[in-house]
Order: structure tokens, then C-alpha cells, then sequence
């Protein structure tokens, strides 16, 4: 029998990560941390960390409802680097409501888990199932580039000194410097 600080531990939120749309699209490497149906799946971000959950802001592009019974929303969020291609459906009825909302060219913060899929033509495509979406101001979302800017440098100074980045440079062959680049461009895209 667990006692209740066990229990409490287990049932513990991952945080969620700070990550530009850029470096999300070139996800490929997901694993499962246990054997157990509840164990949670990670991607591994390239710049050399694991990841659960994300937490990104941008401005709505496009926004559809999609499907006649099982309606979802297909949202489109961009931020410096690219674009985020964001769900929500019947399974995440929080943040489906939450999007219902939002209008097109609204700026707004995400949090959701990353999706990989192999397509039949053999690309791979990245999604987010939302579990959270608020309404932000622009001053926000500046500051949440300027923070993951920070976290990405962060990361890539680290690059190779950790379990997680071993793995992700072992996985993805890639370089750091990638990385610093992807922060320094988005900080350039942004005016404060």
C-alpha cells in the first residue's frame, strides 16, 4: 500500500517546456518512460531534452472546425520560427471550449502534448493535442520569446552534458549551434 506522499508524487504534473515552433517540427524520437499503460510518453526536443508537455504562445493564423460527429479544432499558431499546428476534440472539451473563443489573429498561450505521425508518403508531422488556451496580449507573447529564447541557449550551452542531450545528439545528428541560431532569430523578429 502507497502512502499519501507517495500517491501525491505520482500523480504529479511534467512541466511543461518552452520550445519554438521550428525546433518542434523536427521532432521525430518519442519514448515511453515505464512499462505501465499510465507511464508517461515523452518526445525528445533535438536540442537535448525530454518533454511531456509543452507551453508556447503565438498568434492564430487559421482557425477550422473540423468533422460532423466528432467535431475537433484545427488551429494554426505561428510564433518567430514557424507554425505550431494545434487540435482539440472531444477528449480535451476544456481546451475545444477554450478555442471556441478565440478569434483568428489572436494572440494566445498553449499547453498541450506533442503528437508525432508518420504519414503514408513517409514525411513525419507534428501536432499538439491543446489541453489549455488563453487569450494573451502581445506584450506576453514578447516575453514568453524572449524566455524561451533563454531556455533554448540555455539548452544548447548544456548541449551533450546531459543524459537527455546525449541522446537526442546520438538520435538526431544535429548541432547546437542550430539552436543558437533558432533563439538569436527569433529575439531579432521581435521589437520590445
Amino acid at each position: 500500500m502507497s502512502t499519501p506522499k507517495e500517491s501525491q508524487r505520482r500523480y504529479l504534473r511534467e512541466p511543461a517546456r518552452r520550445a519554438f515552433a521550428a525546433e518542434v517540427r523536427e521532432v521525430r524520437l518519442t519514448f515511453k518512460d515505464g512499462e505501465d499503460e499510465k507511464s508517461p510518453v515523452y518526445v525528445m526536443l533535438p536540442s537535448g531534452i525530454r518533454c511531456n508537455r509543452l507551453f508556447f504562445c503565438g498568434q492564430v493564423t487559421r482557425k477550422e472546425l473540423k468533422g460532423e460527429d466528432n467535431t475537433f479544432y484545427s488551429v494554426r499558431v505561428q510564433d518567430p520560427t514557424g507554425i505550431f499546428f494545434v487540435s482539440a476534440g472531444i477528449y480535451q472539451p476544456e481546451a475545444k471550449q477554450q478555442i471556441s473563443r478565440i478569434e483568428e489573429s489572436a494572440w494566445v498561450a498553449v499547453v498541450g502534448k506533442a503528437q508525432v505521425r508518420n504519414t503514408p508518403d513517409g514525411a513525419t508531422f507534428v501536432s499538439i493535442r491543446a489541453e489549455s488556451v488563453a487569450e494573451i496580449d502581445e506584450d506576453t507573447y514578447r516575453k514568453w520569446v524572449d524566455e524561451t529564447a533563454g531556455q533554448t541557449l540555455d539548452r544548447a550551452d548544456a548541449f551533450d552534458q546531459t543524459e537527455d542531450s546525449k541522446k537526442a545528439h546520438e538520435f538526431y545528428a544535429n548541432d547546437p549551434e542550430t539552436y543558437r541560431q533558432m533563439a538569436l532569430h527569433a529575439l531579432q523578429r521581435i521589437t520590445f
